[in-house]
């Protein structure tokens, strides 16, 4: 923390401060490429920014003067894509990404079972394959930990479940329930029984709704809030939720009424549409969507367009690739061309954003035919459709991208070298020399936008901003960098985590820049990110949040919980 103090705004305003206020003493980056040290806000908008004088000036005499103490401010952070009621969830469940193995991952379930003995069943979060030396995960393993309760570890990832057998039960699978569309129930290669994997469809399908009826009301409101106080103590204004569902929704409009018509941050919304038997029924869930995009509008919920999770991930070989793993196996998309098009295609008539999950070569391919067609049958229009992860994708489709003005939304915590080794090895090949290629995007022409895909990596952004300028490893900064060709400039990545990520949700006109006639959402570091050598990401800290002009987190008064943001 900086010595000196903050003088912050004051709290007793009902919404947005109405009078003027001068914010001086600080460095500003604006994302706008123009130098400031001072800004005015008034009634929830920045109106003037430049120089102290001129600041004062405009803000006229008798307005407010807050002293930011040498601070660095930057425009309020827009996680351009996470998961807010899941990462509100993950919160309260055993933490195990940094669990080095099979033992640790055990240890850890059991401590939370002595510690917890009334809780029906126990969750768990951020496991890496990696941990098991190799292993496939079982059942038996987990239930060595925890033989009389349901146990669920959701995957570093968040595209499957590892569970116990109790938790078999609990769902009702059995070793000849058959597998949904798009996803699989890990078998026994020997006896065919179920073996505790559950993958893509079978954990969003069969998972996550069981564990959502598990849960109340009260529970997703504490997880939603704890997620809003967490984002804003990191300096996070705004949210993306990349896979909104009906008990998603129904908290987000409980918050709502909350705060009497505003949220803690600002939250964007795609529906989640997952791929059924025919499609009828897939274009009646992008029906739902447009009518959700219809009603909730507003400045503080909208609904932007629909998620679409085309292939799987590289950790577990589900990833849709153009050629075999290493280990020779293969796996096609959860959407195929013949199923995804019409989907696009009517979302896209109906002016929604198309946000698609595309991790393999592959699945990008078909993400883009998917888009392209889009283009030929409705005609020209700003679209801003979207292309989620891209850890691997040709150098063809790459230009494709951004011929086609699609946004390549990425997440630099998925490159963290710490989790890499078991994603290197499952492709093994050439492949891994072109990962996560971000600079080949920019150098297209696409916008860039950066998010952290929370809880599947670490919310917090500076660390994320840390991976995407130097390679290296937030979780273990002794490691080598992975691929640093590939490394971002810091104020292009301040950029893409901010105005850039602004205009992935087509919110470039109110955020993500510090300028006149803007939202005044800012964050206050304790320390100029340029001024320092790039490990101090990881320990700089936000020590004042502000969105719509009124303080949102102030780290002198908030509890330590809040300051640290663990």
């Amino acid at each position: 923390m900086c010595s000196a103090p903050i003088v912050p705004v004051p709290r007793a305003e009902s919404s947005t401060v109405s009078a003027p206020t001068v914010y001086t003493h600080a460095t500003v980056f604006t994302a706008d490429g123009a130098d400031a040290e001072a800004f005015v806000v008034e009634r929830g908008r920045f109106l003037h920014v430049g120089s102290e004088e001129s600041a004062r000036r405009v803000a006229g005499s008798g307005a407010a003067e807050v002293d930011l103490a040498g601070g660095f401010v930057l425009p309020g952070i827009i996680d351009a894509h996470t998961h807010l009621l899941m990462t509100g969830q993950s919160l309260q469940k055993v933490a195990l990404r940094d669990a080095v193995d099979l033992t640790e991952i055990q240890a850890r379930l059991r401590r939370a079972a002595e510690e917890n003995p009334r809780a029906p069943r126990l969750l768990g979060a951020g496991w890496l394959h990696s941990a098991l030396g190799g292993a496939a995960p079982t059942r038996q393993m987990l239930d060595e930990a925890v033989p009389d309760r349901p146990v669920y570890l959701d995957a570093n990832d968040l595209h499957s479940v590892w569970v116990n057998s109790a938790a078999l039960v609990e769902l009702g699978i059995e070793d000849t329930t058959p597998d949904p569309i798009g996803g699989r129930i890990g078998r026994d290669p020997v006896t065919g029984a179920a073996d505790g994997m559950l993958l893509e469809t079978a954990a969003q399908q069969i998972v996550w709704p069981a564990l959502a009826r598990a849960a109340t009301d009260a529970d997703r409101d504490t997880h939603l809030e704890s997620a809003f106080e967490h984002y804003l103590a990191v300096g996070v204004t705004g949210a993306v939720d990349m896979a909104v569902q009906d008990d998603d929704l129904a908290a987000l409009r409980r918050a709502l009424h909350r705060h009497g018509g505003t949220l803690p941050l600002r939250v964007k919304g795609h529906w989640l549409v997952h791929r059924r038997g025919d499609d009828a029924e897939n274009l009646a869930q992008v029906a739902r969507a447009a009518r959700l995009a219809e009603e909730l509008s507003g400045e503080w919920l909208r609904m932007c367009g629909i998620k679409i999770v085309v292939d799987g991930v590289i950790d577990s070989c589900t990833a849709a690739m153009k050629e075999p793993y290493a280990d020779g196996s293969t796996c096609g998309p959860i959407w195929d061309r013949e199923s995804l098009l019409p989907v696009v295609a009517a979302a896209d008539a109906a002016g929604l954003q198309v946000a698609l999950h595309a991790i393999g070569d592959e699945a990008s391919e078909i993400a883009l035919d998917a888009i392209e067609e889009a283009h030929r049958v409705n005609g020209p229009r700003d679209r801003r459709h979207r292309l989620e992860h891209l850890e691997t994708v040709t150098e063809a489709n790459v230009g494709r991208l951004a011929a086609l003005g699609v946004v390549a939304s990425v997440q630099p915590v998925h490159a963290d070298p710490a989790i890499q080794d078991n994603w290197r090895a499952v492709l093994g090949d050439h492949r891994v020399e072109r990962a996560y290629p971000w600079t080949e995007f920019l150098a297209a022409g696409a916008t860039l936008a950066i998010s952290t895909d929370a809880p599947t990596a670490p919310h917090q952004p500076l660390p994320n901003l840390y991976v995407a300028t130097t390679r290296r490893s937030a979780l273990d900064p002794a490691l080598p960098a992975h691929l640093p060709r590939y490394a971002l400039h810091l104020a292009d990545a301040l950029c893409h985590a901010t105005r850039d990520a602004a205009f992935s949700c087509r919110a470039e006109q109110q955020e993500g820049r510090i300028r006149a006639g803007h939202l005044a959402d800012f964050t206050v570091l304790d320390a100029d990110p340029f001024a320092a050598e790039a490990a101090q990401l990881l320990t700089n800290r936000s020590r004042l949040t502000v969105v719509g002009g009124r303080v949102a987190f102030d780290a002198t008064t908030s509890t330590p919980a809040a300051a640290t943001a663990s």
